[in-house]
């Protein structure tokens, strides 16, 4: 059963009136953890779409730069962005139950955060409302400046790209600690690490642009160590 059929399910479990909330709270378990990822982001995009007044005719057309939709899956996912849109519920409402379901996981929440990113830049620019929102979506998930500084210099291209940011250490690490924080952060990008925190496997292209961040910013490191 593909991922786009068990959302369909999730929101065809749906009673009339419950508002896309409700989703949320069925999808707490582990084993839907990719269908909530999806949901997730799918979600948050579409308020993150209201917060900068330009909704494109064909949204789902944003979330073919993070997911992966078959032919004839569209309708599935227009249908979450339209429940999101819809809902009274504010921006920070999802948020917060969706940091809750995910128990504060951070590698997790950190994927959402790049996800959002990925849709904010997909018509080429990078609005302040999406800055303001964006921000305030990894306050609530517990991220802190600097996770979000790093998230965001792997997506805006003008955005400030500080390696020890991008790696997760302080300025006067050592070399050694910079290394390891590169091996770490290039595991964690890990197809299979993804796929096991709720990374769905339609949206593993999320590693590609950390990846590069990450390498970037380990060569910066060692160059400097080694001048």
């Amino acid at each position: 059963m593909s991922i786009w059929t068990r959302i369909a399910d999730a929101l065809a479990a749906l009673v009339s009136g419950e508002g896309l909330s409700a989703v949320f709270d069925k999808l707490r378990t582990p084993p839907e953890r990719s269908v909530a990822f999806t949901i997730a982001v799918i979600a948050l995009g579409a308020k993150m779409a209201k917060a900068d007044g330009s909704v494109t005719r064909d949204e789902v057309s944003a979330f073919r730069q993070v997911f992966a939709i078959p032919p004839g899956e569209e309708q599935n996912a227009s249908r979450v962005f339209n429940l999101a849109r819809q809902d009274v519920a504010g921006f920070d409402s999802y948020a917060r139950k969706i940091a809750a379901m995910f128990r504060n996981d951070r590698a997790v929440l950190t994927d959402l955060i790049e996800g959002l990113f990925y849709i904010a830049v997909a018509d080429g620019a990078y609005h302040p409302a999406e800055e303001v929102f964006l921000h305030e979506v990894a306050m609530i998930f517990g991220l802190d400046e600097r996770a979000f500084r790093a998230v965001r210099a792997h997506f805006v291209p003008d955005a400030p790209k500080d390696p020890h940011d991008i790696l997760g250490i302080p300025p006067d690490a050592t070399i050694e600690q910079a290394r390891a924080a590169w091996k770490q952060a290039v595991r964690d990008c890990h197809p299979d690490r993804m796929i096991a925190r709720g990374v769905p496997e339609e949206a593993l292209r999320l590693a590609e642009k950390r990846l590069i961040a990450i390498n970037e910013a380990w060569a910066e490191i060692s160059s400097r160590q080694a001048a």
